[in-house]
């Protein structure tokens, strides 16, 4: 994928990120992706596990917004860096993040995660 093409993409995924919309979420997974996150260091693998901690996660975040700023190309997929706008009560936290994602082109179901690993977090 080509840069113009990532952004395109990463702005397509990040936006099911909002609205509690766990099921349009997963559908950018493959089946045997693997998750990781503060939550989840060990990682949930494959669309079975992480699909329940979606369910959870965004029903407990519906007004997140998440946008990407830069992307990074590699040969297995890209690093983003993000900007994240999260509501906790009458506080909004803003926080940047770096994230590393594998992706791999799936005949029948199009560009799906392979893998997505937090590396940066700074509030």
């Amino acid at each position: 994928m080509e840069r113009e093409e990532i952004l395109d993409f990463s702005r397509k995924w990040l936006r099911v990120w909002r609205g509690d919309r766990p099921g349009d979420l997963i559908e950018f997974y493959s089946d045997d992706a693997l998750y990781i996150d503060p939550a989840n260091k060990e990682g949930l693998r494959g669309r079975d596990q992480i699909l329940p901690y979606f369910k959870k996660l965004l029903a407990a975040n519906p007004s997140w917004k998440w946008e990407p700023i830069e992307v990074f190309p590699t040969d297995l997929g890209f690093i983003a860096k993000w900007n994240a706008t999260i509501p906790v009560g009458a506080e909004v936290i803003r926080n940047t993040e770096w994230t590393s994602s594998r992706w791999r082109e799936e005949r029948s179901r199009g560009t799906k995660c392979t893998s997505i690993v937090r590396i940066f977090s700074k509030h």
